[in-house]
């Protein structure tokens, strides 16, 4: 049955409104240009700062537009929220997060990739932020238009690489943490697949494979959300609120905990209120996810806000810095308008243009319910606390996509599992029953993959099944290979992360030559 459409997901994804949401953008572009023009009046470079800031701007609509999707996708797709509601929770949260727990200092050199030390001339350090930051928005928004998440970190990691080694030669790169960045592009979908897989698999087997549900759920899943509420506890005071309060792993581990403990506690009682009118279904099942995902799609917001807010205004705040004091520095203040630039840009962006990733995440990988987009959400927290303490590098968008591809390649799996079982019951059977096994095999190519055991189960009872015909053989493997991810989104989203480094650096060394060109 198809999903009814809200008037406002309806606006938020009509084509016919394109135009106003690039004028909306373009407005926004010009509302920052006029405000750093007045606001920096005699001041050294202001036409540099003005250019800047609208880039900085642009820069910042793109990361809304594309990377704010991997928080929420698996949350709308698997209908915890519908596309105007998640729009609105990211929004408050990515901009929340940015304003609130994004910092006051910033690196000027992303990840340290190039050396600042070997740039000692101003100007061309101004060109070289200008260029990385223009390149990164440029690709971001080829991305989105592709309909191609990407990492907003990556793409701002190759700019400044490009420009760098296009202003400084080869050797201001640091080769060995561009070899880090390129290990993620494994490192993190693997992990963030992996886990989410792990943690559907348990619910699974011990839940949605039972006969009676609502009992194992009363047993397990407070301890999963418990869980949860503990990896997000702790992801938050690692990485969320880092830049106001420092805290070691145990301390952060240690209220994460008690967290976890109360979110028990909660949801013990909640789904002792509701055992009694919950279906004996992986639909009531699926209810009790939907409050741990809009949570959950709030909080891994918040934490983007404030981590990768520093993508946009990064480089921004590092042109403000060199051109009020005229030198090269390795960390720079963040005046407030800055701030306030990356967190409105990100907002806007994921208003305007976020729909087309969200659903590309949400639905047009593989179909998500919400046991799956909790496994996912719960999967990106823990990777990147596992990762942090093994100093492992990722990426938060890798291990999202890679979340939502490992459930989908599990549900494969367990469907390719089953109908190779049900082929070696069937196929040693002769007799009269051809006519029931023709039936059973209708009935289970409609089946969902959770029904698929329970049929099996049964087909072990019988006996008197007859083998299957040469061409009915045939027919179940195309069951073996039916893919429940597709292949096409798998392909475009690999080539894409693994260009996006090169694409951006190409791109900004070019913006450099450009500029340096003009300028000179």
């Amino acid at each position: 049955m198809a999903k009814s459409i809200s008037p406002i997901d309806r606006a938020l994804t009509s084509p016919a409104t394109e135009r106003y949401r690039i004028g909306i953008s373009l407005v926004f572009l010009l509302g920052v240009w006029l405000y750093v023009g007045q606001m920096s009046t005699g001041m050294p470079g202001s036409v540099l700062l003005m250019a800047a800031a609208a880039i900085g701007a642009y820069m910042a609509v793109n990361i809304g537009a594309n990377d704010v999707a991997n928080n929420v996708g698996p949350a709308v797709g698997s209908g915890a929220l519908s596309l105007g509601a998640a729009i609105l929770i990211a929004a408050l949260f990515e901009a929340g997060g940015a304003l609130i727990a994004g910092g006051d200092v910033v690196s000027t050199i992303k990840k340290g990739i190039i050396n600042p030390s070997s740039l000692t001339d101003v100007q061309a350090f101004v060109w070289l932020m200008m260029a990385a930051l223009l390149a990164g928005a440029l690709w971001l928004n080829l991305a989105t238009w592709m309909g191609a998440p990407v990492s907003t970190t990556h793409s701002i990691v190759g700019g400044v690489l490009g420009a760098g080694v296009a202003a400084g030669g080869w050797d201001i790169a640091n080769w060995s943490v561009m070899g880090a960045i390129a290990a993620s592009w494994v490192i993190s979908p693997v992990l963030g697949g992996l886990i989410a897989a792990f943690f559907l698999y348990v619910i699974k087997r011990t839940v949605l494979y039972q006969s009676n549900m609502v009992a194992a759920a009363r047993k397990v899943v407070p301890w999963v959300v418990a869980l949860m509420a503990w990896a997000f506890g702790t992801y938050l005071m690692l990485k969320g609120v880092k830049h106001i309060i420092k805290v070691d792993f145990m301390t952060a581990a240690l209220i994460g905990l008690a967290l976890g403990a109360v979110v028990w506690a909660v949801m013990r009682g909640t789904i002792g209120r509701r055992a009694a009118t919950m279906a004996n279904a992986e639909d009531g099942v699926n209810g009790l996810f939907t409050w741990p995902l809009i949570f959950a799609a709030a909080l891994l917001s918040f934490a983007h806000g404030a981590n990768d807010v520093a993508n946009a205004i990064g480089p921004l705040a590092a042109i403000n810095d060199a051109l009020a004091h005229g030198s090269v520095a390795a960390a720079a203040s963040i005046p407030m308008w800055v701030m306030v630039v990356g967190a409105l840009g990100i907002a806007l962006g994921l208003s305007l243009f976020g729909p087309r990733l969200i659903k590309t995440v949400g639905s047009e990988i593989t179909e998500l319910d919400k046991t799956r987009a909790f496994c996912i959400a719960l999967s990106a927290a823990i990777t990147v606390i596992i990762a942090s303490q093994l100093g492992l590098p990722v990426s938060s968008t890798h291990i999202a996509l890679g979340g939502v591809f490992g459930v989908g390649f599990l549900r494969e799996y367990l469907k390719r599992s089953y109908a190779s079982q049900l082929h070696r019951i069937v196929e040693n059977h002769e007799g009269e029953e051809k006519e029931r096994i023709q039936a059973f095999l209708a009935r289970f190519r409609e089946a969902t993959v959770e029904d698929m055991e329970a049929m099996l189960k049964s087909t072990k009872k019988k006996s008197s099944d007859v083998p299957l015909s040469k061409k009915e053989r045939k027919r179940l493997k195309k069951i073996y290979k039916e893919e429940l991810v597709k292949r096409s989104q798998l392909t475009r989203i690999a080539a894409a992360w693994i260009i996006t480094v090169p694409a951006s650096a190409c791109m900004a060394a070019l913006l450099f030559f450009t500029l340096r060109g003009l300028l000179v």
